[in-house]
């Protein structure tokens, strides 16, 4: 299916690994212009920019980059994102507010930078990658669950302020996917006890049976970034293999 990415210029945030990075390759297959950017100094984007998201100014600092580089910015793919478990009584202002300015704020800065653009042009899009826990939170996960449904509120919000300056944003909520966020050492596995057993038990507890792999998120992105997604914006398209049930 020809989705008319070619010489697109896409942003993909947090992509030096896991989604993001799934997200930037897919877009590069299709003819795409990437520019990645995370914390890691190398990338797989035709431009990386190393930049700390959690910070006032850099993702407006990789917008502006790929701007100057490109001269525009047609999709925007806020990815980046943070979670640990926690006890929600145990929680700390300093763990908020970080989580806050990453999961949220990033996005909020990265949005702000790319819609004059897109408005002038009447054209972009914008992806941004939420979670089940947004839709339904989880409770070993608090501060990540609130941020994320932050982030559907924010991606709805826009959808409905850029609509008719031609631009859509949508949001993707995965379920657990098989990333660094779960495997490293010291990772969501980890932190919930034996790492197979953790894994075994959150695969199980999928109606599709097992947690997915991130090039099957990124599908679902890139797709929303595609011109084949001209009629769809304001989404919240989930791709959790059936964890968050649909009540009618």
């Amino acid at each position: 299916m020809e989705l008319g990415l070619a010489d697109k210029i896409c942003v993909v945030t947090g992509s030096t690994g896991g989604i993001g990075a799934e997200v930037a390759r897919q877009l590069g297959e299709e003819g795409a212009t990437v520019v990645t950017s995370g914390r890691r100094g190398e990338g797989a984007g035709d431009l990386h920019v190393a930049a700390d998201l959690a910070r006032a100014g850099e993702p407006e600092r990789v917008i502006g980059l790929a701007i100057e580089r490109f001269g525009r910015v047609d999709c925007l793919v806020n990815n980046v994102g943070w979670a640990e478990t926690h006890r929600f009584e145990e929680l700390s202002e300093e763990i908020w507010e970080y989580s806050w300015q990453l999961n949220v704020m990033s996005a909020v800065r990265a949005i702000q930078a790319v819609v004059p653009g897109m408005a002038e042009r009447g054209a972009g899009s914008i992806v941004n990658v939420s979670s089940t826990a947004g839709k339904r939170p989880s409770a070993s996960l608090p501060e990540y669950s609130v941020t994320k449904a932050a982030l559907l509120s924010l991606s709805r919000l826009v959808a409905d302020r850029y609509a008719r300056d031609g631009i859509r944003c949508n949001a993707v909520t995965p379920g657990p996917t098989g990333t660094e966020a779960w495997f490293r050492a010291g990772g969501l596995a980890d932190q919930q006890g034996n790492r197979d057993e953790v894994v075994a038990r959150v695969g199980a507890a999928r109606p599709i049976g097992r947690m997915a792999e991130p090039g099957e998120i990124a599908a679902v992105i890139v797709f929303l970034c595609s011109e084949r997604a001209s009629y769809v914006t304001g989404a919240a398209w989930s791709a959790d293999g059936g964890s968050v049930p649909i009540i009618i």
